[in-house]
């Protein structure tokens, strides 16, 4: 097909309540992709559970329980058709309690849109939504100053929204210049497909125009196959299909492929039978889709949330042990040798100890402390060697950089993010 458009995978991320979920609700509704009875239905939805004005976050929020909560717990995913992409929006939970499936969304990610609210500003989950796309490596950050209506479309307050914003911005290491910042209200339609009357004194993009002007997606098709499972379905009349973003190089039909590790530990090896996208049959896919998969030889029980999907040829590493960078966002005390939290890379979760704080690094000049470190704490900036407590699947930065990050997670916080830099691989 001449005619088939690149595919850009967009998360919405930001502090709950900030209007994400309205945000790409109304940008579907007004881009003709959601018909009006279904809209007309999704009201009355909304009104029956007390959440009126919720109709568009409810486009996204399809379970119940997000619905009668009002937050979004899963990641959602909807397909948008713009003049020059074919746009897969993944809606990233907002709610502290949700961060794990947020991490996957940005993991999965090639340009994220942070939703503040003009009327609330920056918020706690601002700032780490802000260092886990960083950390995650999402290229392309956009901010969606929301809510304009409620600050009566002000110039000033979104003026003091891109102040404050641009100094989290700065603290993450993202330049504020190479941002741009709308101002928009999702849920009357300002600035989301139709340009808004009621502020003059913005001459930005619309949502619309914005997603048209993120940069092409280079994709990492030039190394191994790589596709960490997202989920496991099984599907009446296929049988196992597992999902997921192909990370790394490109997947034919046909292809012999190893799962590492799979309920074994030692790797479940199968072949390429379908692949699947958007509910359509393909004959290969590649770095960046999100697709569902059926291979061959493989049973529901094989294989789980976080194994990869490797090209036999060239598998991955299970990592015995590994070197990494770590930056601390947010711990309560310090974090010191035998400190063993739950590391989150790629869709997998696997506890890890650390076993050594090798040097601390100064985040401003770059250059290593030469005394011994027996702590961390937050804003510091270190070189740790770490031990998985289970199967983990990691690369190093130089080898395939796509499978090194990792966020790592405790008592429901991000407590530091940081990039697998070198490791010892597991005899498998």
């Amino acid at each position: 097909m001449a005619d088939k458009k690149i595919n850009v995978n967009v998360v919405f991320v930001g502090h709950v309540d900030h209007g994400k979920s309205t945000t790409i609700g109304r940008l579907m509704y007004d881009a003709g992709m959601i018909p009006e009875q279904e809209m007309q239905k999704l009201k009355e939805e909304a009104q029956k559970v007390g959440k009126v004005g919720f109709e568009f976050a409810f486009v996204m929020d399809k379970f119940k329980e997000e619905r009668e909560r009002g937050v979004t717990i899963d990641l959602s995913y909807k397909k948008l058709i713009t003049k020059k992409y074919s746009v897969t929006i993944i809606d990233a939970p907002g709610h502290k309690d949700f961060v794990k499936n947020m991490i996957t969304g940005a993991s999965q990610a090639d340009a994220a849109f942070l939703t503040v609210s003009a009327k609330d500003g920056v918020q706690p989950q601002t700032k780490e939504h802000l260092w886990l796309l960083r950390t995650m490596g999402v290229q392309q950050v956009n901010v969606n100053i929301n809510k304009m209506d409620a600050v009566e479309y002000k110039e000033e307050a979104y003026k003091k929204a891109v102040a404050d914003v641009s100094v989290i911005l700065k603290q993450v290491g993202i330049n504020p210049e190479k941002v741009k910042f709308l101002a928009i209200s999702a849920f009357l339609g300002d600035n989301i497909v139709k340009k808004s009357d009621k502020m003059p004194w913005y001459n930005g993009p619309t949502l619309m125009e914005m997603l048209d002007l993120l940069e092409e997606p280079k994709k990492p098709t030039n190394l191994p196959m790589r596709m960490p499972l997202q989920d496991v379905y099984e599907i009446t009349g296929i049988g196992v299909v597992p999902v997921g973003k192909i990370e790394t190089g490109i997947m034919k039909v046909g292809q012999k492929v190893i799962i590492i590790p799979g309920r074994s530990g030692k790797g479940v090896p199968g072949e390429i039978k379908t692949i699947e996208m958007h509910h359509e049959a393909m004959p290969e896919a590649a770095a960046g889709d999100n697709v569902g998969i059926n291979i061959k030889g493989i049973g529901k029980k094989d294989v789980a949330r976080g194994d990869v999907v490797c090209d036999a040829g060239k598998p991955a590493t299970i990592a015995e042990e590994f070197t990494a960078q770590i930056a601390v966002i947010n711990h309560p005390t310090v974090i010191a040798k035998g400190y063993t939290p739950v590391f989150h890379v790629h869709t997998a979760q696997v506890p890890c100890q650390f076993l050594e704080i090798v040097k601390k690094i100064d985040p401003k000049t770059g250059q290593a402390s030469t005394e011994k470190v027996d702590f961390l704490k937050n804003g510091d900036v270190a070189v740790v060697r770490l031990k998985p407590m289970g199967n983990l699947v990691i690369e190093k930065q130089t080898d395939n950089p796509n499978m090194s990050r990792f966020a790592i997670r405790d008592a429901g916080a991000t407590v530091a993010a940081g990039i697998c830099i070198d490791l010892k691989a597991k005899a498998i």
